[in-house]
């Protein structure tokens, strides 16, 4: 079933995004990462444009975001001195970020940017966890317990300003989370991800925060990021297509929970090196897509949008991105929360319903 993206202006099969999108949310669920990493070069892969693709991934990982972060604030289960000095930082390479998506933007460079980016991320990532999938899998077949010193002492330890964070624990230099979060909100503005993947290891190994409260720090970080993303991409460019955005966030968080309870019986270990294989695998296709590949790299745009010939809703996107960027930029950030909230409160539900039905159940 084909739709029109009225901000775009292409036409793509709603089944097969929703699909695309499920299944990236699966894996998210599955491993505990974000998806923007993965969905960005998919969206690009399918002829969605870098400069929508990057801010319509950006606006659904709010959405997620939001829906993962109210578990953790009902659970009382994370750092809010600490995630909003990281999101000080990430204030700063937002605009940074925005400044040389600009920059890439108007040398008509940005797709090979992009393309290369995500690149060697993902050549790089998948083979870190290739290589630790690998030793896990080794140590556990000899039987071999790894004790592992979590907290090492570097350089940036012996920064000036330190503050005390009661939550975490920690007394630390306030330059360690805001320049964590400026290498963030670089990234998450230039190539469209939510950065868990740098500020999860990053609070574990550099500034030592307790595990249960990185999970909550980092999706409330990503939330207020993602958020500035958002309104700047809607403001600069009116890139923000929201019946795209939907589209994603209805696959996304639904794949998410299935991969959430899906991954509780599984191996995390064959798991992670299976996941290490994918990621290196859509690396290679991005390297023979950037370098080989001779087809055509984008979708058609269709012909000049008749507005008139729009529905209600898309003709309300299309007027309201042309008329007002910024209103339309902060209604795109309001519809990611509301589905994110949605979906948290969803879920709660459902869980309630589950423990009263087993309760019940005991009980006869």
């Amino acid at each position: 079933m084909e739709i029109l993206l009225p901000i775009v202006q292409v036409k793509i099969d709603v089944i097969f995004i929703l699909f695309i999108s499920f299944a990236v949310g699966v894996l998210s669920g599955l491993f505990g990462i974000g998806g923007g990493f993965l969905m960005t070069p998919f969206l690009i892969f399918i002829g969605i444009p870098p400069v929508y693709a990057v801010p319509n991934e950006i606006n659904n990982i709010l959405a997620t975001s939001v829906s993962g972060s109210m578990t953790h604030w009902f659970k009382n289960t994370l750092d809010y001195k600490m995630g909003i000095m990281i999101i000080i930082g990430g204030v700063v390479g937002t605009i940074i970020g925005m400044t040389t998506f600009t920059f890439f933007k108007e040398t008509g460079k940005l797709s090979l940017i992009i393309s290369l980016s995500y690149m060697y991320l993902l050549a790089i990532i998948g083979t870190l966890m290739l290589i630790q999938g690998a030793n896990e899998i080794d140590r556990e077949r000899k039987k071999i317990v790894l004790k592992q010193k979590l907290h090492t002492h570097y350089w940036i330890h012996g920064l000036p300003f330190k503050l005390r964070f009661k939550k975490s624990g920690l007394y630390e230099s306030a330059f360690t989370p805001i320049l964590l979060g400026i290498l963030v909100g670089f990234i998450a503005a230039l190539i469209g991800v939510g950065g868990a993947f740098l500020m999860v290891p990053a609070m574990i190994y550099i500034i030592g925060m307790p595990i249960k409260l990185i999970p909550g720090t980092s999706l409330f970080v990503t939330v207020f990021i993602s958020a500035l993303v958002t309104v700047l991409h809607a403001f600069n460019y009116g890139s923000i297509d929201l019946v795209l955005v939907v589209v994603l966030i209805i696959g996304s968080i639904v794949g998410v929970q299935v991969g959430q309870k899906v991954g509780q019986y599984l191996d995390s270990s064959h798991l992670k090196t299976l996941f290490a294989m994918l990621l290196c695998a859509v690396a290679i296709a991005i390297a023979y897509d950037t370098f080989f590949f001779e087809g055509v790299k984008e979708i058609k745009k269709t012909e000049i949008i008749n507005v008139e010939n729009l529905n209600i809703f898309s003709k309300f996107i299309f007027n309201l991105n042309d008329n007002s960027p910024l209103l339309y930029g902060s209604f795109a950030i309001i519809l990611a929360i509301s589905l994110g909230v949605i979906a948290s409160g969803a879920r709660q539900l459902l869980s309630n319903y589950r423990h009263i039905f087993f309760i019940n159940k005991k009980s006869n």
